[in-house]
């Protein structure tokens, strides 16, 4: 007696990343190529943000350093001069330093020059510390669109994919639970490739941003004791002890 042996269906393949792109329409595969264009940009800011931080705030410790232990302003200009004003706080000696020469020789022969030396190197050193901030704070507006759209750009991708896929089961009129699972997962791939994208995004947007309020702070009490000095002689208030131990500079 012959016995008639049904084979067994073997078990369908998991669904992945490779199974939604191949599967993906014009619309699917346009949010892909967004969202890697976003990821691309995001990481290319996220990577030069992380290095020109580090070299900025080395730059920036050295040249203080350096200032507050010259003998005298001719040398701090000199360096200015030799190097250059690289980073912001030898910006913002240079612009003081050459406001309160040029104050004391032409006076006040235009109006953006009228008042006190200490309203013109106000006005300069504010206008330094404004330039400063706009330049560091470039790039986090679009650090700050990545991170808050990648996410619905991955959810708009799954609503249409599972759209479309329940759109091809009720044409098939198999509803069962192998049919429905696959189409479905390959849509949800694209909610997790927004979430991947957003969240490297909102972690450097903090960490930027936190990086840029410390180091303005610094700059800013930076300002505060040059801008004392240059109208006092004074790096601070009469017996504060300047950074590192070191004698006032020498205004002659």
């Amino acid at each position: 007696m012959n016995e008639s042996i049904t084979p067994i269906a073997s078990p369908a393949a998991p669904m992945g990343i490779a199974d939604a792109l191949a599967h993906g329409d014009a619309v699917s595969m346009s949010l892909l190529g967004l969202m890697a264009a976003m990821s691309l940009l995001s990481w290319y800011f996220i990577l030069t943000k992380a290095w020109g931080s580090w070299v900025l705030r080395r730059k920036s410790q050295r040249f203080e350093a350096l200032f507050w232990n010259a003998t005298d302003l001719a040398e701090v200009s000199h360096e200015i001069q030799t190097h250059g004003a690289e980073e912001p706080f030898a910006h913002l000696a240079s612009h003081a330093i050459f406001a309160r020469e040029h104050h004391a020789r032409a006076g006040h022969a235009k109006l953006n020059e009228s008042g006190s030396l200490a309203d013109f190197l106000t006005r300069t050193m504010r206008r330094v510390i404004d330039e400063e901030t706009a330049r560091l704070e470039s790039g986090l507006t679009l650090l700050a669109s990545v991170a808050s759209t990648a996410p619905f750009v991955g959810l708009f991708g799954t609503v249409w994919g599972v759209f479309h896929a329940l759109m091809g089961i009720s044409t098939a009129g198999a509803a069962t639970l192998d049919k429905v699972a696959g189409p479905v997962g390959e849509a949800l791939v694209m909610t997790g490739l927004g979430l991947a994208v957003a969240i490297p995004a909102v972690l450097a947007y903090n960490s930027v941003t936190r990086f840029n309020r410390v180091y303005l702070a610094r700059l800013d009490t930076f300002a505060h004791d040059l801008f004392a000095f240059l109208t006092t002689g004074q790096a601070q208030a009469p017996g504060a002890v300047l950074p590192g131990n070191v004698a006032p500079l020498k205004t002659a």
